[in-house]
């Protein structure tokens, strides 16, 4: 690409960065945001300067974070409510993992139930609020709030997002609005389940009542398990639910949300791109490339050792959902897939510290500044470091054995994609081997590939500058990251 075009390509995403962060910012404009804690829960409180309104709990579901739930909470601070949001244990930036025993009603779930009613009368005390308190919430976070509000009744009406919970009955909660996104079929059967336990043969849309219950099903468009947070479609029910259960009218304009975090996201991706052209040119000028049939060795032969091996060590020493096991099987993969490049005469080129400082503080500053505030927690807890360091001992060797292989992203696109589905593949293996133990490894796949989508590009223009293995240590760091900040805590033994 020309110099000119380079500067017209620059400026483009620097507009379309500057225009992303103003719609978003337009969003919590004119908010009271501060921070907060219930006890060792991190709180988020969202409102108008003065507002008197009700008070409304925002939880998020397994895996998420408050920031994940932000365009509802701040869509009902603007309407004059008073938000709360918080993160449950093992969550976000909650300092302390989720305990007892996730498969009993009398455990996890109970803890979890309890630290929700805890912020509710929080916050009920500290807005000197004697109204009900009403709950909202996303995936994991429905079950927990159907059955607060089964259990106390000061909590009032609830908003379910993408819901399922065994609790529902013909009779309890008596106020629910279960939203669910087009593309999550199982969870919109649930929800138009519970309409009909009310009234039989109510479906989406339908808003039924009988005696003191009431209960209303709706469909987000075009979207799924994530895109329905930011559903303005989702979001305008979720708010005339509410106004219509604390007789309110409010008259708030549901902006768009994610197509603006996207907006940015990728702005700040093409933004690596010029940037990365800025480092001293070190790197080859050829890329060295296998032949097909040493390519298939490189990536096979890891792909079925690393589960191989793994899975034979029980570890349990990280508080981290499969943690152990990840680190584990990321060192084998690695080590192994460097010892046959090794082999094959695939060396890791000059690793030139300034260009993996460079992709460092865009990756983890500019990037995850971006998505902490308008996405999702990117930001560890001082009890997460450690697991960072450990998963970093597997992801470094794993992402310097891929960068290798792949010449920095050099090699043609076919290699690029079968290494990475290769991997994939590996993973499913050892979830196969020893499903009990492994099963929640296979959330892991889809946070891998968004990692090579956003970070492999950026890695790819880097290693065009700084050779291979600059890329590799810097996108090993990150991973370790991505992952260590990812995935909820858990008391090691507690899952048993």
């Amino acid at each position: 690409m020309s110099g000119v075009s380079t500067i017209v390509a620059t400026i483009l995403a620097v507009a379309l960065a500057c225009a992303a962060i103003w719609q978003l910012e337009r969003q919590r404009a004119g908010l009271e945001v501060s921070v907060r804690s219930v006890g060792e829960t991190p709180v988020t409180r969202y409102a108008e300067p003065g507002a008197e309104g009700p008070v409304v709990v925002v939880a998020h579901g397994f895996a998420g974070s408050r920031q994940m739930m932000q365009a509802y909470s701040t869509d009902l601070a603007r309407a004059g409510y008073r938000v709360w949001a918080f993160d449950f244990e093992g969550h976000g930036r909650h300092p302390q993992p989720m305990s007892g025993d996730v498969d009993s009603l009398d455990g996890t779930t109970r803890m979890l139930v309890e630290q929700a009613l805890a912020v509710a009368r929080a916050a009920q005390g500290a807005e000197d609020w004697d109204g009900d308190v009403a709950l909202l919430g996303h995936s994991m976070a429905t079950d927990i709030i159907i059955r607060a509000a089964i259990d106390d009744d000061r909590i009032g009406p609830l908003v379910a997002i993408s819901a399922f919970s065994k609790a529902v009955t013909a009779t309890a909660p008596e106020n629910l609005l279960l939203i669910s996104g087009a593309w999550e079929p199982g969870l919109r059967d649930f929800a138009r389940d519970a309409v009909a336990m009310v009234e039989p043969g109510a479906s989406e849309g339908d808003t039924v009542r009988a005696g003191g219950v009431v209960r209303r099903a709706v469909v987000a468009p075009w979207a799924e398990h994530v895109a329905v947070l930011h559903s303005r479609a989702g979001r305008a029910e979720a708010l005339a639910w509410l106004d219509a259960a604390y007789d309110r009218q409010s008259d708030v304009a549901i902006r768009a949300t994610g197509q603006w975090l996207l907006a940015l996201m990728f702005a700040v991706v093409a933004l690596a791109w010029p940037l990365a052209r800025l480092l001293p040119d070190t790197a080859p000028l050829a890329p060295q490339l296998l032949s097909a049939g040493r390519f298939a060795v490189a990536v096979g032969a890891p792909a079925v050792l690393a589960p191989l091996l793994a899975v034979q060590v029980d570890l349990a020493v990280l508080p981290v959902l499969v943690a152990d096991y990840l680190a584990l099987h990321l060192a084998v993969y690695g080590v192994v897939q460097l010892a046959i490049a090794w082999a094959f005469g695939l060396r890791p080129a000059g690793l030139r510290p300034l260009a993996v400082l460079a992709l460092l503080a865009w990756g983890l500053g500019v990037f995850g500044f971006a998505l902490d505030r308008y996405g999702a927690n990117f930001w560890p807890t001082p009890e997460r470091m450690a697991i960072i360091a450990a998963l970093a001992l597997g992801a470094l060797p794993f992402m310097l054995g891929d960068a290798v292989l792949t010449c920095g992203g050099r090699a043609p696109l076919w290699q690029r994609l079968v290494a990475r589905a290769v991997f994939l593949c590996s993973l499913a293996l050892a979830v196969l081997l020893d499903t009990e133990r492994l099963f929640f490894l296979a959330m892991i796949g889809p946070v891998i590939l968004l990692f090579f989508l956003i970070y492999g590009l950026m890695g790819r223009w880097v290693a065009a500058r700084a050779g291979a293995a600059s890329a590799g240590v810097a996108l090993g760091l990150i991973l370790a990251w991505a992952l260590g900040v990812s995935f909820p805590l858990f008391a090691t033994g507690g899952a048993g």
